[in-house]
């Protein structure tokens, strides 16, 4: 099964307008698939994962651009980094667009090779798993905001599946074939991840540390990064941890939300929240086998904030646009769990395991009035089979609806 992405409008625009055109994200997020499905593309599809034509690459770039001339698509182009001054003249000979169709599952050397490069020649286009839309096969949506026009031809989650959904996580091969097993698909990704990129690319020797580090912080997703605590846990240094977040965060696994300030209050304070993209890879991280277990656990609330946010941040990523969000939490606990900056306003936003929202959920949002920024519409998404108001600025929305 192929599911079309949201994505797919910019990354074909993008290959109009630009020479090049890198898909960058994680492994297992589809984005050789995208560049394949396009229509009208004839190229030659080249994958690095092929160890002869790595080598023949690495070895006599200019020779290799004899043999493979472009159109062409080239995957895990990190792979090759030998090859990009060599597009770089190829580009600035032909002066075309859309020679080059790039793909990276690993930015540590790749970014740099680009930023190098081909600055000004290429468009970088973020992937992640796939949204609930796309899932559903809606993928033409806006990014999200709170507002009462809702579209009601969604179809509401029930719990069950909602939580079935979560925990089987959004990577297209798991989702497409129903055959694969949950367990196999997350331990092959693992040891691919660990043997492919961790230790070509990041040089960690701590390799079951590693692991064991993941594994920590999959437990605590979508709650404060605390080094000091995670280093204890694991045993290794507090530099370390958080080398090993950046790797992380750089390989598009997990991302930081930060807490939203403009320096005007002395009271927010600047620890980030740990969240993973993918709430499959936490869930298997983590130990939680099945989504009935994820359901009643203890951090069930935590892993459906998850979710929620990770949706939110992927419909501005997949419309090729940065997702300006941030959490909110003073001294005195007060928190708000995430607030979206958008044309100069700020939009609140609680996520509840609940399926009775009140107003008392939103009580603290009027707290970003001392950042003297315009408030738009707030939301409480939750756990109701309908939209409701909680007042003239403020709906209740079911977690599908994002």
């Amino acid at each position: 099964m192929f599911y079309r992405r949201t994505a797919s409008d910019i990354i074909r625009n993008a290959s109009a307008t630009f020479p090049a055109v890198l898909i960058s994200g994680p492994r297992q997020a589809g984005k050789t698939t995208v560049f394949e499905h396009m229509k009208g593309s004839k190229r030659t599809f080249i994958s690095f994962d092929n160890p002869a034509l790595r080598a023949q690459a690495k070895a006599d770039p200019a020779l290799f651009f004899k043999t493979y001339q472009p159109p062409l698509l080239i995957d895990e182009a990190q792979y090759a980094p030998e090859l990009f001054p060599y597009i770089k003249m190829i580009i600035d000979t032909e002066k075309k667009n859309g020679l080059f169709w790039l793909t990276g599952s690993h930015l540590f050397h790749l970014m740099k090779n680009v930023s190098e490069s081909l600055a000004g020649r290429i468009a970088i286009v973020n992937l992640q798993g796939l949204s609930q839309r796309e899932k559903n096969k809606t993928p033409k949506y806006e990014p999200f905001l709170p507002s009462f026009k809702l579209n009601r031809r969604i179809k509401s989650l029930g719990v069950k599946k909602l939580y079935e959904m979560i925990w089987k996580g959004s990577y297209p091969k798991l989702n497409a074939d129903k055959k694969m097993k949950w367990g196999l698909f997350y331990e092959s990704y693992m040891n691919t991840y660990i043997e492919k990129d961790i230790k070509l690319f990041a040089n960690v020797s701590q390799e079951n540390s590693f692991i064991k580090f993941m594994k920590v912080i999959a437990a605590r997703t979508g709650q404060l990064l605390n080094y000091m605590d995670i280093a204890k846990d694991i045993g290794v240094s507090v530099n370390t941890v958080k080398a090993w977040v950046s790797i992380l965060e750089t390989s598009g696994l997990i991302f930081l939300l930060y807490p939203y300030s403009n320096n005007l209050s002395s009271r927010v304070i600047k620890t980030p929240k740990l969240y993973f993209y993918d709430t499959g890879l936490a869930c298997y991280l983590a130990g939680w086998d099945n989504a009935k277990v994820l359901e009643n656990g203890a951090l069930s609330a935590c892993i459906l904030e998850t979710f929620a946010i990770s949706e939110i941040i992927k419909s501005y990523i997949h419309n090729g646009m940065r997702a300006n969000v941030y959490f909110y939490r003073d001294k005195d606990k007060k928190e708000i769990d995430l607030v979206i900056e958008r044309n100069g306003k700020l939009y609140p936003i609680e996520i509840k395991r609940s399926s009775n929202p009140s107003f008392s959920d939103v009580k603290h949002f009027g707290l970003l009035k001392q950042f003297n920024k315009p408030i738009g519409e707030g939301a409480v998404i939750c756990l109701i089979d309908e939209p409701m108001a909680l007042s003239d600025s403020i709906a209740a929305m079911p977690i599908g609806y994002i």
